[in-house]
């Protein structure tokens, strides 16, 4: 905890309530420690890809009804992508569609 506490900028947050949220996320599933004396060595036990693939999967069925088309065209019109971007995300698309 205390590597995480000289990580944050000032005003640092309350040592309890790093160790509340590193609770919190330790109950969910998503990281784990070893003991070591009195201290505690933090380890994930979700990869980063993964969490984050599941929240995208949760967004889409909660907010665009299941629907990825509707997700992208939402993200699309609505983040204000320069010409340039669009155009990388055309490619990747593209990509994908090949390797069907």
């Amino acid at each position: 905890m205390k590597d995480l506490l000289d990580a944050y900028p000032e005003p640092k947050p309350a040592t309890t309530t790093v160790a509340t949220l590193l609770k919190r996320i330790a109950d969910k599933g998503f990281i784990a420690y070893k003991s070591f004396g009195r201290s505690r060595e933090y380890y994930p036990l979700v990869k980063k890809k993964d969490y984050f693939s599941n929240h995208v999967r949760g967004l889409i069925k909660n907010f665009f009804n299941d629907s990825p088309t509707q997700f992208a065209s939402f993200f699309a019109q609505e983040t204000d992508l320069s010409k340039t971007e669009l155009e990388d995300l055309k490619k990747l698309i593209d990509k994908e569609i090949k390797k069907m």
